[in-house]
């Protein structure tokens, strides 16, 4: 992109790469080690020991009007050793605090799947993944940090590609540099990228969209390029580590967040969770970009460019229903598509475009929505 200007992330006083994820590091292990005093204490004191996990039933889950997203009230749990039926929980997530700190500490990276399988080596039971998947939202509550912060990590899933350079500061490729426009097929979004320092962009927008398929579309058609922006593919519902790279480039490099869904109640959905999170991540506040904007497809959008449309499914309706009883969804355009959608009965995908030809979602629509996005 030679003769775009360059927009660099705002720094302050100057700390390499390197220097940062050690401070984080260094901050991440003092933080665990002071639980684990905590436990030692107890235990030297004669006392059973504890700990208090805010809780995350649905009645301490609260949309927060200042910070625009769902939060944690003030109600906690105690998880105890002295109660008998506590006492495996406490024993799992004792571990688990352990292993993140040996993870943390080594610098090793593992997956959600992983961690259940560990646990066996250290003779902790687990009945399921999903069990083990809890204890780890668990320890993400008490300590108030995501779980990738502990080298834990989902599978990958999406994509991202454009002019961003970065400098990579996982171990063994500290100071190396990378621009995410080399590679046609894009780059993964994983631990690498979401650590990674953002250096400089040339982009002025970001465009996340959720289906693969216009991905790959909108690199071959150089929307990049055109429309001086990123392109993030988020693979259906944004997984973690995309929504915190997102709000990474909001905030550090000043982008605005576009977003691009099918045009069902879902795809409002995963338009919602970018911007304002979700309630099973009410624990967790950076990852959240509640500036961002869903330009569409909106339920309104099938009328006016009579796209090729699918009956919506009782389940659709219903879920239409639900979402209109959440306070993120009663006004704007959130509550407007909500209703045409139930008048229509009707959805369409976002490949329903190319009715039209193969480029007019590029050509014609999406310059269409990103005029309007700024008067959103």
């Amino acid at each position: 992109m030679a003769g775009s200007a360059k927009r660099r992330a705002a720094k302050k006083p100057k700390v390499d790469a390197a220097t940062k994820a050690k401070l984080k590091q260094k901050n991440i292990l003092g933080e665990l080690k002071g639980h684990g005093a905590r436990i030692y204490g107890d235990l030297n004191a004669g006392r059973f020991p504890s700990f208090s996990i805010p809780s995350r039933s649905v009645n301490n889950i609260v949309f927060d009007d200042a910070t625009r997203q769902y939060i944690l009230g003030s109600a906690s749990a105690m998880r105890s050793s002295h109660n008998s039926s506590q006492l495996r929980s406490f024993t799992q997530l004792m571990w688990l605090a352990f292993f993140a700190n040996r993870l943390t500490k080594e610098k090793k990276s593992s997956t959600l799947r992983d961690v259940y399988y560990s646990s066996q080596a250290f003779a902790i039971e687990f009945e399921n993944q999903s069990e083990s998947d809890n204890i780890i939202v668990d320890l993400e509550a008490v300590t108030s940090r995501p779980r990738e912060d502990f080298h834990i990590f989902p599978e990958e899933r999406s994509t991202i590609f454009g002019d961003l350079s970065v400098e990579y500061t996982i171990p063994g490729y500290e100071g190396k540099t990378m621009n995410l426009s080399n590679h046609p097929d894009g780059y993964s979004i994983g631990p690498s990228l979401t650590t990674a320092e953002l250096v400089d962009t040339s982009a002025e927008i970001v465009i996340a969209i959720e289906k693969g398929g216009l991905f790959t579309r909108f690199v071959e058609e150089q929307v990049d390029k055109k429309f001086k922006s990123i392109i993030v593919n988020t693979g259906g519902q944004a997984p973690r580590s995309t929504r915190t790279l997102l709000k990474r480039l909001h905030d550090e490099m000043g982008l605005p967040i576009i977003i691009l869904t099918d045009g069902d109640v879902y795809g409002e959905h995963i338009a919602m969770v970018i911007k304002s999170g979700s309630a099973n991540a009410a624990h967790l506040r950076e990852l959240t970009v509640p500036d961002a904007k869903w330009v569409g497809v909106w339920a309104t959008d099938i009328e006016k460019y009579k796209l090729p449309t699918i009956p919506m499914t009782e389940s659709d309706i219903k879920r239409c229903h639900d979402l209109k009883s959440d306070p993120r969804y009663a006004y704007g355009v959130w509550r407007k598509e909500l209703d045409v959608f139930l008048r229509l009965k009707r959805k369409a995908e976002l490949e329903a475009f190319s009715k039209y030809g193969l480029t007019n979602i590029t050509d014609k629509y999406l310059p269409q929505k990103l005029e309007l996005a700024k008067s959103l």
